[in-house]
């Protein structure tokens, strides 16, 4: 028999025995729509996705210690986490990966413990589906590709079904680097040029999931916001997106040129010119010829800042003058700062960019005090780079937020990089990212799409860049990306017709609620090499309806692309508008139609058949008919309940839409003329004049009262009450 002491000495290297077993035990948690993650002590990971998104896994490359989990609650929701420690050589680390509950997250971090070697980064997966296709963006104005791997880009992977998974930077994003080692390992760590990682530095990974291409690069970027805590702004947040704009940057008219007048002359006529057409000018650019540049401090140089002040030679006697004069707030362009310039000793600098916060703040309080509403940093791509360090980029970025922020300036981003949208994430006052080359026209159209898709993940709003007034298709376009319209015409030249497809009266830009975005099967045959036209989509949602926007374009030979209602989420019988032709086809539930863009290009407006038998497609004069700021409410409960908003010197709308029979139209508010049916195309349309508040509330049924026939087949109704009555219930 064993002795008392002997059976209490085994007893205690059984139990010492297990709790070490168990802490380097594999662990395992789950997350959101049946996602599991383990880790085991070998210092393998294992990121196991619902049947669709298959298995991803990787290593730590050494064996791990004190692994644990933790369960907590942060910015992002609840989470389960496996925290572990391991080394990489003489580095030690403290790594965590951290599994979500009620979205498609998996968050990977690690920790320096100690001055470390930039090396053998975390997570690194050497595992993963094989066959799937990917995208990242690539260089000034991000670019989509779908060949090579932009290091400072998130890494979009997806199959023939839009199942997705990104791999992305949640931290570090100017310094961050996602790449692809031997046998197609995929790291995400820190540049190279960074050689040593200092103790107490951490960087984190995101892992996204999710069905649909678009909406998981959304839903990466709602991560990188939420973790930032960064205000996504409203698409009229500030009067550059509220409002059409007129620019003079490359490919303006008056892009160093100031026409056949002084330059504020030229200006100041523009700016008549949109008084005299009866369209409100919301904002107006100057570009870089507005301050003096090097190498021999004049306005009319191409090179870097010289002083960020009004050249004298244009501007007497200062630019406040001249903005109280033109009556409008500006948008004010920004360089890199001249080698020669006075402030590379008045300042501390770093590459060709400021640093100093005091920098910073003389700026914006001179832009402030000048009338300025937007700042806009070029070149952030070429010239206007900080040293590669651990601290520089932040500093130039950073302070430029900060003290914009305080001064009550916006900030659009020109010329930015993958990593400048990412660290866009961080900044709140960051309004617009230009996503476009210079000159908006057919040949930016795909690119645009595309790389606006990553601005608005990151919460900033797409600019196409300036365009002329007389491309419709342009302007329809700029105005699906719900970003600024900014044009660039010669005097005399604006067309109000075009534009007033885009803006009300007022100057204000009726738009979907987010950018036009690539349908999910245009990702797909892109990456595989199909020649398919672009689709540009976006919407407006009013909860239980939703009007559906598509811009088609061919971009090789094939002109065809099909319309199929249910992958709008339409589960019904839908109605398609053609914008263009005026003309539209019902489309009974579960089938889709073929388009033919004979004229290599044509949009469309998708609307469901609401419980009246109505498709109510909203204002006939707007590209976009149920844009919100035009209608800003709308439902069909049995019978169609929307309201319409006015400008201040608009008298009349015309509201339309599809039904099998002719329509009533009662004015709640402000007033309606009969409605007009026309029994072949089966579209009515009405006309609606605004009560003293500038708004009008309208009802809408079919009609079951008499029907004036008029000529080709037109039917006036009459609504059994003058316009304006209340309705009977």
């Amino acid at each position: 028999m064993l002795s008392v002491q002997l059976l209490r000495n085994s007893l205690l290297f059984l139990t010492i025995a297990f709790f070490a077993g168990s802490a380097e035990a594999q662990l395992s948690v789950g997350g959101y729509q049946g996602l599991s993650v383990s880790v085991s002590p070998s210092g393998t990971f294992s990121v196991s996705l619902p049947a669709s998104g298959g298995n991803w896994s990787g290593s730590t490359g050494s064996k791990i210690s004190n692994s644990h989990i933790v369960s907590g609650t942060n910015g992002l929701g609840a989470y389960q986490q496996i925290a572990f420690n391991y080394s990489a050589g003489a580095s030690l680390r403290s790594a965590s990966i951290s599994v979500y509950q009620n979205r498609p997250l998996v968050l990977f971090a690690v920790t320096y413990n100690n001055n470390s070697a930039n090396a053998t980064p975390f997570p690194l997966f050497s595992s993963y589906p094989a066959g799937l296709f990917h995208l990242t963006y690539s260089g000034e104005f991000a670019g989509p590709t779908f060949a090579g791997f932009a290091g400072d880009s998130p890494f979009v992977y997806f199959d023939g079904s839009a199942n997705t998974v990104i791999v992305s930077p949640a931290s570090d994003f100017m310094l961050a680097s996602t790449t692809i080692g031997g046998s197609n390992q995929i790291q995400s760590g820190i540049v190279s040029d960074i050689a040593t990682l200092p103790a107490g530095m951490t960087h984190q990974t995101a892992f996204v999931y999710g069905q649909g291409i678009s909406a998981t690069i959304a839903t990466l970027g709602k991560v990188l916001t939420d973790l930032s805590g960064r205000q996504r702004a409203a698409s009229d947040a500030d009067i550059l997106l509220k409002s059409v704009s007129y620019w003079t940057d490359n490919t303006a008219t008056y892009y160093y040129n100031a026409g056949s007048n002084s330059y504020t002359g030229t200006l100041e006529a523009v700016k008549a010119e949109f008084d005299s057409i009866g369209i409100s000018l919301g904002s107006m650019q100057l570009d870089s010829w507005w301050y003096p540049k090097g190498p021999d401090d004049a306005w009319s140089s191409h090179g870097g800042i010289w002083t960020y002040t009004a050249a004298p030679a244009i501007f007497q006697p200062d630019l406040a003058t001249f903005q109280t004069k033109l009556g409008v707030p500006l948008i004010t362009h920004a360089r890199w700062i001249d080698a020669n310039s006075p402030y590379r000793t008045q300042y501390a600098m770093s590459g060709n960019v400021a640093i100093d916060p005091q920098y910073w703040k003389d700026i914006a309080g001179y832009l402030a005090n000048s009338g300025v509403a937007v700042y806009e940093q070029d070149w952030l791509g070429a010239d206007a780079y900080a040293a590669t360090n651990l601290s520089d980029p932040y500093a130039f970025l950073g302070n430029m937020s900060t003290s914009m922020t305080q001064n009550g300036i916006d900030m659009q981003y020109c010329m930015a990089d993958p990593k400048h949208f990412l660290q866009g994430s961080t900044y709140s006052n960051l309004t617009s990212i230009r996503t476009s080359g210079d000159g908006f026209n057919s040949t930016r159209w795909s690119d645009f799409v595309y790389a606006s898709q990553l601005a608005a993940a990151v919460g900033a709003w797409p600019y196409s860049d300036v365009l002329m007034s007389s491309d419709i298709n342009s302007l329809l376009l700029a105005t699906l990306s719900a970003g600024p319209i900014g044009l660039g015409d010669p005097l005399g030249s604006i067309s109000q017709a075009n534009l007033l497809n885009a803006v009300r009266a007022d100057g204000v830009i009726v738009k979907p609620d987010v950018p036009a975005m690539p349908a999910d099967s245009v990702y797909v045959n892109d990456a595989e090499g199909t020649d398919v036209p672009m689709v540009a989509w976006t919407y407006s949602n009013f909860g239980a309806l939703q009007a559906d926007y598509l811009f088609a374009f061919v971009r090789g030979t094939n002109n065809q692309f099909t319309v199929q209602p249910s992958s709008y989420g339409i589960t019904g019988a839908a109605y398609l508008y053609d914008y263009m032709n005026q003309s539209g086809q019902l489309i009974s539930a579960g089938a889709s139609v073929t388009m033919n863009l004979t004229a290599n290009t044509g949009y469309y407006v998708l609307v469901a058949v609401g419980k009246t038998g109505i498709a109510f497609l909203g204002d006939s004069g707007q590209f976009v008919t149920l844009g919100k700021k035009r209608i800003p409410t709308l439902a069909d409960t049995g019978r169609v309940d929307v309201t319409v908003a006015y400008a201040a010197n608009e008298a009349v709308r015309t509201l339309f839409g599809y039904s099998p029979s002719p329509v009533n139209a009662t004015a709640l508010a402000g007033s309606a003329e009969a409605a007009v049916w026309d029994s072949n195309s089966q579209l009515f349309t009405v006309k609606v004049h605004p009560a003293k508040d500038g708004t009008a509330h309208l009802r809408i049924t079919q009609s079951l009262g008499a029907i004036d026939t008029g000529s080709s087949g037109a039917c006036r109704i009459r609504c059994g009450g003058q316009p304006g009555s209340p309705p009977s219930e």
